[in-house]
């Protein structure tokens, strides 16, 4: 089963995603209910199935019903999610993506968020990354 990148997935795929990490196991007709303009049943039992077939979730029979679970847990799929996005909008630089970051967020940033930037930072120092 090949594992793709999540980056690599369509938005309705990615939305699916997020409310099975977000639940931990959902079947279709709870990822259904939280779907924003929600298409059929099928649909999202078919969007299921290609999810399972591209290697992103699995399902157990709890029941009579389908439960799906992701096959990677959620702090390696962002990783890789984000790894994909900083070499293809950022050339592969951490600097430019906390850049951007704090070029974004310029007036949301709280004295403490950018001292826990600073901490971080510095560990990263200390750690030779």
């Amino acid at each position: 089963m090949k594992q793709s990148s999540l980056v690599q997935l369509s938005r309705r795929e990615r939305q699916i995603m997020e409310i099975v990490y977000r639940a931990g196991r959902a079947s279709a007709t709870e990822v259904l209910a939280q779907l924003p303009d929600p298409p059929s049943y099928s649909a999202v039992r078919a969007l299921l199935r290609i999810l399972e077939n591209k290697g992103h979730l699995r399902h157990e029979l709890s029941g009579t019903r389908y439960v799906y679970l992701a096959t990677v847990g959620k702090e390696r799929a962002r990783r890789s999610a984000l790894r994909s996005m900083v070499d293809t909008f950022f050339e592969g630089s951490a600097s430019k993506v906390v850049a951007a970051l704090l070029d974004l967020s310029r007036e949301d940033l709280s004295e403490q968020e950018l001292t826990g930037i600073s901490r971080l930072i510095a560990q990263a120092r200390r750690e030779g990354r």
